[in-house]
């Protein structure tokens, strides 16, 4: 992306890289940020994604996006947005897990009716690429449980058929990665990236979290500070009271194998062990791979 003037976001700022991957390419210009979003961006799916970022109903919710000069840089997509300031990873304590659970019990709440062209919630979608990503890497160790979890998930869980619940506007991709403030001095938290947004089961969105708790990776405090901040905003993807898990055990095991079919992907690759984090993981997916059938299409553990 040049560092003259940006074709996207239109400044003469010199560029700041903050990501560069395959699937996005994120540069810093000053206040503006401009991406150039994966090659293989469904347009139309991209542009009904860029309006509802812009919609007035998710105002306070999405960082709206900027105008762009240049929709398309070398085939790829690009957007352009204001600059907001990131979770610091250097302050754990100071992640703001509550103001994220708010935020998405607003996102879950927006009826999908004023929304008109949504496409699909990708999130399905990005745990089966992880899959595949791994089996692409080639032979390791941790393959097995990984593929036998995947196994225990039903057919919408891997993306091989439509979610047909009641669907409503989900993120698709929730992580502290997903939050800035705006202004960046002391604003709101809001979310970001909106490459996966679109309709589908809303417990899909609390379903990192609820993994990392399920794994022994997130406190179980920090866990009852999140699901309890998402009811209290009266989000829809769990009941009021009572136990979350028969709404949230499928998604969770998704992204447990999700996050450990990348880390299977990465190690095999590098050439190096799978890290204490990543160990935990597959763990997980070792435990879910024996569970019965019945469990593993939806039932709670």
């Amino acid at each position: 992306m040049p560092h003259q003037t940006c074709r996207a976001c239109g400044t003469s700022a010199s560029g700041t890289v903050l990501a560069d991957r395959p699937d996005g390419t994120v540069v810093r210009h000053g206040e503006a940020v401009a991406k150039a979003h994966a090659p293989d961006t469904e347009a139309a799916a991209h542009r009904a994604r860029l309006a509802v970022a812009a919609h007035p109903r998710l105002a306070g919710i999405l960082l709206p996006p900027l105008p762009v000069t240049a929709p398309e840089l070398h085939g790829r997509p690009v957007s352009a947005w204001p600059y907001g300031s990131p979770v610091d990873p250097e302050n754990p304590d100071a992640a703001p897990w509550e103001e994220a659970a708010a935020l998405l019990a607003r996102l879950h709440s927006v009826p999908p009716r004023k929304l008109p062209g949504l496409p699909a919630m990708r999130g399905p979608a990005k745990a089966a690429r992880a899959v595949a990503r791994m089996a692409a890497a080639g032979p390791h160790p941790a393959a097995g449980p990984v593929r036998a979890a995947w196994r225990r998930l039903p057919a919408w869980a891997r993306d091989e058929a439509p979610w047909t619940g009641e669907g409503a506007l989900c993120h698709g991709d929730v992580h502290l990665g997903q939050l800035v403030r705006h202004p960046a001095a002391g604003g709101p938290w809001l979310l970001i990236d909106v490459d996966d947004l679109g309709l589908g089961d809303p417990a899909w969105d609390l379903a990192r979290p609820a993994a990392w708790y399920a794994a022994g990776l997130l406190a179980p405090e920090v866990w009852d500070r999140f699901l309890g901040a998402y009811r209290a905003a009266g989000g829809p993807a769990v009941p009021d009271d009572g136990d979350p898990w028969p709404r949230l055990d499928v998604p969770a095991r998704a992204l447990t194998v999700q996050t450990a079919a990348l880390a299977v992907a990465k190690c095999t690759t590098g050439k190096r062990d799978l890290d204490d984090v990543e160990l935990s993981v597959v763990d997980a997916c070792a435990r879910i791979a024996t569970l019965p059938p019945e469990l593993g299409a939806g039932a709670a553990s």
